[in-house]
């Protein structure tokens, strides 16, 4: 069938067959083309005119092409679709060639191994996923090949365990790997939509097994791993970098040694929590707006920016650590000049991490390492201002600096200031960096001199003002003559090229000395590109160096974003303990102080001892759930070494925040609202501990009120009876504020409100005691519905007051009562005024009108108004 072809495209065919699952950008001349299915999947996506080309006596097969300077802005479009594209570029010289050029694919690049900065964003990280099952246990890898991060996790369940999940929403992998044990799984599938997945390969079982992936991290790490990793987690591993060594047809020498996921040095935070608490993204938003990493960001350089998420996510739970981060920002927030200093420095420092790898995976362009010399400069600066600092942390990393300072000479003196970005067509070096490439830049330049000269010579001798020398790559260098001055062309003058307004000529002693500048310029170019690779080579040799610089300057950015952010905001040092207590006053909620203002919110003391439970009454919009978010926040903030926004605070150390808040359906398993509250306090109530902190609010109203308020008894109780974790619980099943009575660790708060004139006022203020009612009716006003609604529900909740608790618990509202009460209210419409307007009659009666001011006039006239229009709706 391929005979039928032209040789061109045999040879994209059978390039083509080896990379069925790619788009193959197949580089012809100065475009990447693209053929047949690829052509027109491509055109669809990118939006480019789809053509055709004649391929023999197959007659013409789609096409469409790109120029390839330009090809970084299509395929980041088309990774963002979840393509993958194989770059085939021509591996032999043209000129040389005999016959049809060779080429061959030189990368593939895929969502989740990208390396180019203009297809990834600054602050997020890039991960790829291996996951791979072997009978109940689980295997998770994930690399972030522009950065050199690597971790693993192992887990166990017959079906995906909710601890993996957690860690796959977290990290969101751009890409997945899977064995073929798991290929068209619905579990994963729906995880992988969840997380934004699009973009997944199987690999055969063979990448999978344990010998083949010890081999290749063997291979990939020599003996450093460490040999305790899970088998299942090794199998992952090995895997991915089978993969990733596959798609990048290169070793990857900048990959760290893989750290485990889930150790005991973190406080866990699941999935669920991260969202409730609106960490990274807001509910509603999905955008970092409305989240606390909105309020803590700070950092100025991308290595920060992803630091600092990892911070968030991932809180501390050793004391010592926390203190030392701690003692770092408490430094940082007291100098205000020395750590404003610190921040411009830091604002022109690259990412270190994303360059390193590059450079490791010989990607880099010349560009990366101008951005690389600029930030190696920098490093004496920073050095010289963290050593005005005393915090042990600051001290560890002004000791910990590599300022590399030979590499930053170097860099220095080699790269012109201004660079091309793509390292074949010369232009990148420096004079007096290499004395032959200046001998070849003199004779181009003598070269051009030269041309300039004839061309003012031909100009006097042919009397031809307009004369030109131009150059094109077909014809070289030429004279061009206006159609109008073509009879004063000389007659030694040979014709080559007609145009529409001009012709062009060559003469001998043009063409003489054509091949001594193209040769000049050409042996320039190639000069120059051997000269970058021997200088990338040798700067990849310093690339642990520079990574373990990144980590540094990514830990240095988040201790002076928390520390700025500090100080804008009025936090205080929490004071971290190993009791269990929880002390805060006038605690407030970070992010909603900055919506509402920070003079205007109200803040709130908590003091929770270890095992207590708080049961939380009052209305809604009374303030229950940002009381509650922002004591979770307060400790996440703590433990991640922040200053928090309260008066004071001591913060017994927490393993694990639990949260049972909002009501929402859960879109990957497809559970009702309260089955996801069920299965989300299910995880509470088996993996919480003593150190634990649980949030629950509102629960059981997914269900009926009795079944809601049985099931919330019996957690409160199970909770002080067997995990004795701190906890807070709002509700409206005000039955339950009697278990204070009966459990000692268990307490009543409320958040206070006030009456006035008939309107509900919230005061946002926590204190101790039950709410006397929940005033839903009172709220439901306050929302606008109608006052039919409003005049209907007090009269079906007095009548339910005035009924026996049997008479309640059966629900002994039926269509005679209603018909009842709305004969008594027609009587009484009938005999009477509407009790706003009786209210008005009986001020007026009251009255003494030589007492009345000015002021209490228009006052008593503005309600009586507001009273007239309630009784007439």
């Amino acid at each position: 069938m391929t005979k039928q072809y032209t040789p061109m495209m045999r040879q994209y065919l059978r390039i083509k067959e080896q990379h069925q699952d790619c788009i193959l950008f197949f580089r012809l001349g100065d475009f990447y083309e693209m053929f047949l299915d690829d052509a027109e999947e491509a055109s669809r996506i990118l939006g480019i005119a789809l053509t055709g080309r004649d391929a023999g006596a197959a007659g013409r097969v789609p096409m469409c092409g790109i120029p390839y300077h330009s090809a970084d802005t299509y395929i980041a479009k088309l990774i963002v679709h979840g393509k993958k594209v194989a770059i085939c570029e021509q591996v032999e010289d043209p000129s040389q060639a005999k016959g049809l050029v060779e080429r061959r694919v030189v990368r593939i690049i895929t969502p989740g191994s990208l390396l180019d900065s203009s297809m990834l964003e600054d602050g997020r990280p890039n991960y790829l996923a291996a996951l791979h099952r072997t009978g109940q246990a689980y295997g998770l890898a994930l690399v972030e090949l522009s950065t050199g991060e690597v971790l693993v996790g192992a887990y166990s369940g017959r079906q995906l365990p909710s601890p993996l999940i957690d860690d796959f929403l977290r990290f969101a992998p751009a890409e997945l790997v899977l064995g073929p044990e798991l290929e068209a799984n619905e579990e994963v599938e729906r995880l992988s939509q969840l997380a934004g997945t699009n973009a997944s390969t199987v690999l055969a079982a063979t990448h999978f097994a344990p010998a083949e992936a010890e081999r290749v991290l063997r291979e990939q790490y020599g003996e450093e791993v460490d040999p305790n990793l899970p088998a299942v987690a090794v199998q992952a591993l090995g895997a991915s970098l089978h993969y990733l060594r596959h798609v990048q047809q290169r070793n990857l020498p900048h990959l760290r040694l893989p750290q485990r996921l889930g150790t005991g040095t973190y406080m866990h935070l699941d999935t669920a929590t991260c969202r409730n608490l609106e960490l990274l993204r807001g509910y509603r938003s999905e955008s970092t707006a409305g989240s606390l990493l909105a309020v803590l960001d700070q950092t100025t350089t991308a290595l920060g920016a992803r630091e600092l998420k990892q911070w968030i996510t991932r809180p501390l739970y050793e004391l010592d650590a926390i203190n030392r981060r701690l003692d770092a920002v408490a430094e940082l927030h007291q100098k205000h000049l020395e750590r404003e200093q610190l921040r411009q420095c830091l604002q022109d420092c690259y990412d270190l991490e994303r360059l390193a790898s590059r450079v490791a995976t010989g990607v880099a362009n010349a560009r990366d390492l101008q951005a690389l010399g600029s930030t190696l400069r920098r490093l004496p600066q920073l050095l010289s201002l963290l050593n005005q600092f005393r915090a042990p942390r600051l001290q560890a990393i002004a000791s910990d600096l590599m300022l590399l300072p030979d590499l930053a000479d170097e860099l220095g003196r080699a790269l012109r200031e201004d660079l091309p970005l793509s390292i074949r067509e010369g232009g990148i070096f420096a004079s007096g960096y290499n004395q032959q490439l200046d001998d070849l830049r003199r004779a181009a330049q003598e070269g051009k001199q030269w041309l300039a000269q004839l061309e003012a010579r031909e100009r006097e001798l042919t009397g031809i003002k307009s004369l030109k020398v131009g150059f094109n790559k077909v014809f070289g260098y030429y004279l061009e003559v206006t159609k109008a001055n073509l009879d004063q062309v000389p007659p030694h003058y040979v014709r080559k090229q007609t145009l529409v307004n001009a012709e062009r000529f060559i003469t001998d002693e043009l063409k003489s000395r054509e091949d001594a500048i193209l040769g000049g310029e050409e042996k320039q170019r190639a000069l120059e590109y051997e000269l970058f690779v021997e200088l990338r080579e040798r700067v990849s040799t310093y690339v642990p160096a520079i990574q373990k610089n990144a980590r540094l300057i990514a830990e240095l950015d988040c201790l002076q974003s928390l520390a700025e952010v500090a100080v804008r905001q009025h936090y205080c040092r929490p004071q971290i303990a190993e009791s269990g207590t929880l002390e805060i006053i006038g605690g407030r909620h970070p992010v909603v102080e900055q919506v509402v203002g920070r003079h205007k919110f109200v803040p709130n003391d908590l003091s929770l001892q270890a095992g207590e439970t708080l049961i939380i009454t009052g209305p809604n919009m009374g303030g229950k759930s940002t009381y509650m978010r922002q004591v979770a926040l307060i400790v996440i903030m703590a433990q991640m070494g922040s200053f928090v926004p309260a008066e004071s605070a001591t913060i017994g150390l927490v393993d694990r925040i639990f949260t049972r808040v909002g009501a929402a359906d859960d879109l990957f398993s497809g559970q009702s609202t309260f089955m996801v509250e069920m299965v989300e306090s299910k995880v509470a109530l088996t993996e919480a501990t003593q150190h634990s902190l649980i949030l629950f609010d509102e629960l059981g109203r997914g269900t009926s009120t009795f079944d809601g308020m049985a099931l919330a008894w019996a957690i409160i109780e199970y909770v002080q009876h067997h995990l004795r974790a701190k906890t807070l619980f709002s509700t409206h099943y005000h039955e339950l504020t009697g278990l204070a009575e009966r459990l000692p660790l268990v307490r009543n708060v409320s958040c206070q409100v006030a009456e006035d004139k008939g309107e509900l006022v919230f005061l946002h203020r926590v204190v101790p005691g039950r709410a006397d009612r929940s005033y839903g009716i009172n709220v439901a006003k306050m929302a606008g519905l109608p006052t039919p609604v409003i005049q209907r529900a007090r009269q079906v909740l007095a009548r339910i007051e005035q009924r026996s608790p049997s008479e309640v618990g059966a629900l002994q509202l039926t269509l005679g009562d209603y018909q009842l009460d709305r004969a008594e209210a027609e009587a009484a419409a009938s005999s009477s005024l509407p009790t706003q307007h009786q209210q008005i009659l009986d001020g007026l009666a009251a009255l003494d009108i030589n007492e009345l001011t000015p002021l209490d006039a228009l006052n008593l006239l503005a309600s009586w108004s507001r009273l007239y229009k309630e009784g007439v709706e």
